[in-house]
């Protein structure tokens, strides 16, 4: 199970949301202590944007790692960053931004239907950190990848399902998943996001799949109370039913 810490959210989302690189790090250990084994984080800017600056990279993944470090646990803990071009719409500079990053993440996110895509994943793997693939329901982004010469070297799929209605988004993940079809042989994550994230955890844990939760993705518990917390999401997904032999 990932954890995704923050998101593009802000302020105005609530003061559960984690933004600064301390609170990011507390967030992340009490995750890491209920049972996330990897975690995604949006690093930001002093005025608490999305940033791929490499000082705010930097900072926040030292504070994730230190925290989670803490916890003393026999396997490490991966730590990724967004690449999103929301952050940085240039694809040049995106580029830019990666190729000045003086701390590495484990992994980043590359979302295949952005502008730039396969330069930005070439650009991590060109530094050793693991690409995750970032498969949009609605997109083009399946197909680009299924064309994509990159594809066999990407750590792992992030089939992420944009419905968000409830009824709408478990369709739409069955149809996403049918759309990646054999992700070049790699591990497929799928998760959801605000009112289609529950049933799409539902569905991975009814496959098998990988999956995520955090304050990214959803603010609220299943039972539609608003989440303290990424641990106390993280506890609510990993309690869902999962395969069955």
């Amino acid at each position: 199970m990932q954890v995704c810490l923050n998101g593009a959210r802000g302020a105005g989302d609530g003061a559960a949301v984690p933004l600064s690189p301390r609170a990011l790090g507390e967030s992340a250990a009490e995750a890491v202590a209920a049972g996330a084994r990897d975690v995604h984080v949006h690093p930001k800017s002093p005025c608490g944007k999305d940033s791929l600056a490499p000082g705010a990279v930097a900072a926040t993944l030292a504070a994730v790692r230190s925290a989670v470090a803490a916890l003393s646990l026999r396997e490490a803990v991966p730590v990724g960053v967004t690449t999103g071009a929301w952050a940085e719409p240039d694809p040049a500079a995106r580029v830019a931004r990666i190729r000045e990053w003086t701390v590495l993440p484990d992994h980043a996110s590359v979302n295949w239907h952005e502008p730039g895509a396969e330069e930005v994943a070439r650009a991590l793997l060109d530094r050793g950190v693991g690409v995750e693939a970032g498969i949009w329901s609605g997109t083009d982004g399946a197909a680009r990848f299924a064309a994509s010469p990159l594809g066999p070297r990407v750590l792992r799929v992030l089939a992420e399902v944009t419905e968000h209605d409830a009824g709408a988004a478990e369709a739409a993940a069955v149809g996403l998943l049918a759309e990646i079809g054999g992700a070049w042989g790699r591990p497929v994550l799928l998760h959801g996001e605000e009112g289609g994230a529950w049933p799409v955890l539902a569905l991975a844990a009814r496959r098998g799949l990988a999956s995520r939760v955090g304050l990214e993705d959803t603010l609220v518990l299943p039972d539609g109370r608003r989440a303290r917390s990424n641990a106390e999401l993280v506890s609510a997904a990993l309690a869902l039913p999962a395969a069955g032999p």
